[in-house]
C-alpha cells in the first residue's frame, strides 16, 4: 500500500469522526483509531524508506495550489500526532463520557476530529497559504476545546487568553509568509538557502512558530490553558500542539538561510526556558499548572539542541551539530509522550478526587496503584533517569555540547554555560517531581476527597500503558528509534544523510539493558523476600507528639520552599498568613501563591495603559465637526512652528 493510499484512508477516517462525533462516540472512536494507524503507517513508510510524497492539484480558482509533501522531518511530527491522537481518543470516552457531559463530550469530539486534521494538513502543507489556513484552523478548534467548561470564568479567561496569543503569532506568521511569497513571486515552499537576502525573515518565524511553542518568555498563554482544558486536551496542547511551534522553527530554519546569530538567540532562549520553566513549576501547588510549566522547560531542552545544530552549521561542525538535533528531535518525540503520559495521570486524579490542588491530596497509591505507578514511571521520564527515553534524548544534547567543547572554537564560551543549565535543570525536575509524587500519592490523605476516591478503568488506563511502554522502549532500544530520528535531521540539513550511528549510543543500549534487568531481579528478589517473611508495619517514630497526622505532612509549598527561595527575583511569590496571637490559637494559616509574573507584571500592565490611552482617544471622537476642525489647525499650527524652528536652525 503506497504513501498516498494510507494517508487517503487517514483522511477518510478523520471525516467519519467528524460526522459521527455527534450521534455515535464508539464509531466515532474506531474511525480516529483507524486513522491515526493509518497516519503512524505512512510516517513510519517515509522514515524507514527515506522517502519523500509529493502531491499536487491545482484548484479552479487559481492560487495557490494544493500542495501537499510528506518527507522525513515532517512525518517524524507526523508519527507523533498519531500516536497521541489515538491515545487521547480512548482516554477521552471515559474521562470526558456523555453519562458526565451530556452537553460538552459530543462538540469535543467534533473539535478533536477537527484539531488531528488541521494538524495533519500544517504538516503536509509544501504551500504558505495552505499552511496559514491549516495553523488558523487548528488554532481556532484548539480554542473550542480548552474552552468546553466554558461556565466557569478561569476557563473563559484561559481561552481568549490563548486565543489573543495565538493570533498575535498568527499576524507574525502571516507577514513572514507574505513576505516571503513576495521575495520569492509564490507562496511554493522549498529549499531557499540560495537566496541570503531572507535570512532576517527568521525573526519573524522565531516569534510567530515561538509563541506557539511556548518559549520563554512567550509562554503567557500556556500554564492557564494547560490548566483548564480537559486533560486529553491538556495531554495533545502540550504533546503535539507546542511541537507545531518546534516544527515550524526546524522546518524554515532548514529551508531558509539564517542570520549570524540565529543560532546564539536560539540556544539561550533555551536555556532561559529550561531553567525558569522548571522554576515556575517548583512554585505551583496545582498539579497541571506545574505539568504545564514543565512544558516551557521541555521546550527550552529541544531548542538548546536545535540552536546549537544551527551554530555548528554555520561554523561547519557536522559531527556534533548532528548530535545536538537528534537529541532536541528525539526530545520531541520523548517529551510529547512522557508529558501526556502525566497529563493523563494527572486527569485520572482529577477524575477520581475532583481536585487539582496537591495539598488537598495525598496517600492516592492506596487506592490508585495503577495511576501512581505509572504517573512515577512518566516522572522518573521527564526526570532524565535512566534507563527511561528522557535520559537519552538530554544525553545527545549533552555529547554535543562536550563535543563542542571539545573542539575549542567559538562554540566553546555558549557550550560550558549551556551544559551547566541543563544539568540544573535536570537536577531541578527531579525535585519538583519527588514533590509531586510524595504529595500526591504518598503519605496520608489530607483531604476527605481521597477517601471516596477510586482506579480509573481500561479506557483511561489503557493509553497510559501505551504511552509508558514506549517512553520504556525508546530508553531501552535508543538505537532502533536512531533509524527515525537520523532521517529527519538528515531532511534538515542534507549533508547528514550518510552520517552512521554514533557509537556511544549502542553503549547507553547496552548499559539501560543491564540496569534494567538488574532492577528486574532486584523487585523480584524483594517481592520474593516480602511474599515469604511478610511486611511488617509500625507508627512513624513519636518523639515529640502524640501520634502522626495529616496536618503534620510537607505540603506542596514547603516542600520546595528553600528552592523557590532562590528564584524569588522572578518568581514574585506572594505571602498571605494570619500568625497566631495567643497560647492556644483558634485559626492560623499561610498561604503562598506564585503569580504568572510575566502575564501580571508585565503583560497585564502595558495592555492596561494602552486600554486607558485608546479610552482616552475616544473621547476625542464625538462627531461635533468643529472640534474635528480645530484638532486640525491645531496640527497644522504644531506643524508650522516645526518647519519654522527647522529653517531657523
Amino acid at each position: 500500500m503506497t504513501p498516498g493510499c494510507l494517508l487517503l484512508i487517514a483522511l477518510a477516517g478523520i471525516t467519519l469522526g467528524l460526522l459521527t462525533a455527534r450521534p455515535s462516540a464508539r464509531l466515532w472512536l474506531a474511525a480516529t483509531l483507524a486513522a491515526s494507524a493509518a497516519g503512524l503507517a505512512v510516517a513510519l513508510w517515509i522514515l524507514l524508506a527515506r522517502a519523500t510524497w509529493d502531491w499536487r492539484a491545482f484548484l479552479p480558482f487559481g492560487e495557490p495550489s494544493l500542495h501537499l509533501r510528506l518527507d522525513p522531518l515532517s512525518a517524524f511530527f507526523l508519527a507523533l500526532l498519531a500516536v497521541l491522537g489515538g491515545a487521547g481518543s480512548l482516554f477521552s470516552l471515559e474521562y470526558w463520557a456523555d453519562k458526565t457531559h451530556p452537553t460538552s463530550a459530543p462538540s469535543s469530539r467534533f473539535w478533536w476530529s477537527g484539531v488531528l486534521l488541521c494538524m495533519g494538513l500544517v504538516l503536509l502543507a509544501a504551500n504558505g497559504m495552505i499552511f496559514l489556513i491549516g495553523w488558523e484552523a487548528f488554532t481556532v478548534c484548539c480554542y473550542f476545546l480548552i474552552t468546553q467548561e466554558r461556565q466557569k470564568r478561569a476557563v473563559r479567561q484561559a481561552g481568549w487568553l490563548y486565543l489573543a496569543a495565538s493570533h498575535a503569532g498568527m499576524l507574525c506568521l502571516f507577514a513572514f509568509f507574505a513576505l516571503l511569497a513576495a521575495r520569492t513571486g509564490g507562496w511554493e515552499l522549498g529549499p531557499l538557502r540560495d537566496h541570503p537576502e531572507l535570512a532576517p525573515l527568521f525573526w519573524l518565524a522565531l516569534l510567530g512558530f515561538g509563541l506557539k511553542a511556548g518559549v520563554f518568555p512567550l509562554h503567557i498563554w500556556l500554564p492557564s490553558a494547560h490548566a483548564n482544558a480537559p486533560s486529553h486536551v491538556s495531554a495533545m496542547l502540550s504533546g503535539m500542539t507546542l511541537k507545531l511551534g518546534i516544527y515550524g522553527l526546524v522546518r524554515f530554519s532548514g529551508w531558509l538561510p539564517l542570520p549570524d546569530s540565529a543560532g546564539w538567540t536560539v540556544a539561550a532562549l533555551g536555556a532561559v526556558s529550561a531553567v525558569l520553566g522548571v522554576a515556575f513549576a517548583l512554585g505551583q501547588h496545582d498539579l497541571k499548572r506545574l505539568l504545564a510549566y514543565h512544558s516551557v522547560e521541555n521546550i527550552g531542552i529541544i531548542l538548546i539542541g536545535v540552536g546549537f545544530a544551527m551554530i555548528a552549521t554555520a561554523h561547519g561542525h557536522p559531527l556534533w551539530g548532528q548530535l545536538a538535533l537528534a537529541g532536541g528531535l528525539l526530545h520531541v518525540w520523548n517529551h510529547g509522550l512522557f508529558k501526556a503520559l502525566l497529563f493523563l495521570g494527572a486527569g485520572s486524579v482529577l477524575h477520581a478526587t475532583g481536585t487539582r490542588e496537591m495539598s488537598r491530596l495525598g496517600g492516592l497509591w492506596r487506592v490508585m496503584p495503577w495511576t501512581a505507578g505509572l504517573f512515577t514511571l512518566g516522572a522518573m521520564a521527564i526526570a532524565g533517569l535512566p534507563p527511561l527515553n528522557g535520559f537519552v534524548s538530554e544525553w545527545l544534547v549533552f555529547l554535543g555540547l562536550f563535543d563542542a567543547v571539545s573542539a575549542h572554537r567559538v562554540a566553546l564560551w555558549a557550550a560550558v554555560p549551556a551544559a551547566i543549565l541543563l544539568g540544573i535543570t535536570g537536577a531541578l525536575a527531579l525535585a519538583c517531581f519527588a514533590k509531586v509524587c510524595g504529595v500526591v500519592f504518598a503519605g496520608a490523605p489530607r483531604s476527605e476527597l481521597v477517601e471516596h476516591a477510586h482506579e480509573c478503568g481500561w479506557r483511561m488506563r489503557g493509553p497510559m500503558l501505551l504511552l509508558a511502554m514506549l517512553c520504556v522502549a525508546i530508553g531501552l532500544a535508543p538505537v532502533l528509534f536512531w533509524r527515525l530520528v537520523a532521517p529527519a535531521a538528515a531532511a534538515w540539513q542534507p549533508d547528514w544523510a550518510g552520517a552512521a550511528l554514533p557509537a556511544p549510543l549502542i553503549e547507553l543500549s547496552a548499559f539501560h539493558l543491564g540496569l534494567a534487568a538488574v532492577a528486574l531481579l532486584g523487585a523480584i528478589w524483594l517481592w520474593r523476600r516480602v511474599k515469604r517473611n511478610g511486611l511488617n508495619r509500625a507508627v512513624t517514630w513519636d518523639c515529640g507528639y502524640a501520634a502522626p497526622t495529616a496536618r503534620i505532612q510537607y505540603t506542596a509549598g514547603s516542600f520546595a520552599g528553600i528552592i523557590n527561595e532562590w528564584f524569588d527575583w522572578i518568581l514574585q511569590r506572594e505571602r498571605h498568613e494570619q500568625r497566631p496571637e495567643e497560647n492556644f490559637p483558634a485559626r492560623a494559616h499561610q498561604v503562598e501563591h506564585t503569580p504568572e509574573t510575566v502575564l501580571e507584571k508585565i503583560v497585564q500592565p502595558v495592555a492596561v495603559a494602552v486600554l486607558h490611552i485608546s479610552a482616552v482617544a475616544r473621547r476625542l471622537q464625538h462627531g461635533r465637526v468643529q472640534s474635528y476642525l480645530l484638532y486640525l489647525l491645531i496640527g497644522i499650527a504644531v506643524l508650522a512652528v516645526l518647519v519654522a524652528m527647522g529653517g531657523a536652525q
